[in-house]
């Protein structure tokens, strides 16, 4: 660290110059517990999104048999009742559950989730730091902890309705409301519960980052998940790169000159 650095007044930006960009790869331990806990909700959101491909599929299938009448009847009849209409619907909402709990916690740290951003959007770097840092605080995660705690009693409780002695653990439970609909309702709402420890891991993970760029040194410069730092402010929208019109090549004009290169080379 420079003695400019050293000697900064706090919340003043260091000059470009004295900025050191962190190695991922050897972060402070603070660091590298958020950065850990970001890789787990990114692994784990990744994976809830593929929730949508059999959500659209089941969708769009129960639609489809649904409108015929009569391939239903014979499906469900010489196939299997799971083609009946209330199994495929549930289906679909499981599906859609699972696909909104695992990805709750991922939409957070690559800062794509919903901001309703009238005031934050024209604050200065640490201002928008201190807004992060005490919603999390006061908001995030003692929110997600009631709510999380709540969702686990709930699973719990539809785990422990109509379970005899001799039932294994992954036997008898809570089942759908239909005569026909689809049983271990607890997998569902254990789902729900889980989604919410994932949200307030990334919570955690945030905390973490923005408490560095708070009250660590000014100088350091590391990934961070839902703020931008002063000097690449404007550069990123919602977690992801800004493209420039203006500076960016123009992409048809590029490949007419390719291909006007690869016509005059034939001849």
């Amino acid at each position: 660290m420079t003695q400019a650095t050293a000697d900064m007044a706090p919340g003043k930006t260091p000059a470009a110059s004295e900025l050191t960009q962190l190695d991922p790869d050897r972060l402070p331990a603070i660091l590298a517990v958020s950065m850990r806990l970001r890789n787990f909700v990114d692994r784990v959101g990744r994976f809830g999104s593929w929730f949508a491909l059999p959500l659209i599929l089941v969708t769009a299938f129960d639609l489809g048999i649904r409108k015929t009448g009569w391939m239903q009847v014979w499906l469900v009849e010489n196939v299997s009742p799971y083609f009946g209409s209330t199994l495929l619907q549930e289906l679909e909402w499981h599906a859609h559950t699972v696909l909104f709990c695992l990805v709750l916690g991922f939409g957070y740290i690559w800062n794509t989730h919903v901001r309703v951003d009238l005031v934050r959007e024209n604050l200065a770097f640490r201002k928008k730091a201190w807004i992060e840092f005490l919603g999390l605080n006061l908001f995030l995660i003692p929110f997600t902890l009631v709510v999380a705690y709540f969702a686990f009693v709930y699973a719990y409780d539809s785990w422990s309705i109509n379970r005899e002695p001799s039932c294994a653990w992954y036997e008898c439970g809570e089942v759908s409301a239909s005569l026909v609909g689809l049983s271990h309702r607890w997998v569902i709402k254990l789902t729900l519960a889980f989604g919410l420890v994932v949200v307030l891991i990334a919570g955690v993970a945030v905390w973490l980052e923005v408490a560095v760029a708070l009250f660590g040194p000014p100088h350091w410069r590391f990934h961070l998940s839902t703020l931008d730092w002063p000097e690449a402010e404007g550069s990123t929208i919602e977690g992801k790169e800004r493209l420039d019109l203006d500076a960016a090549p123009d992409e048809l004009e590029r490949r007419a000159r390719a291909h006007g290169d690869d016509g005059s080379a034939e001849r």
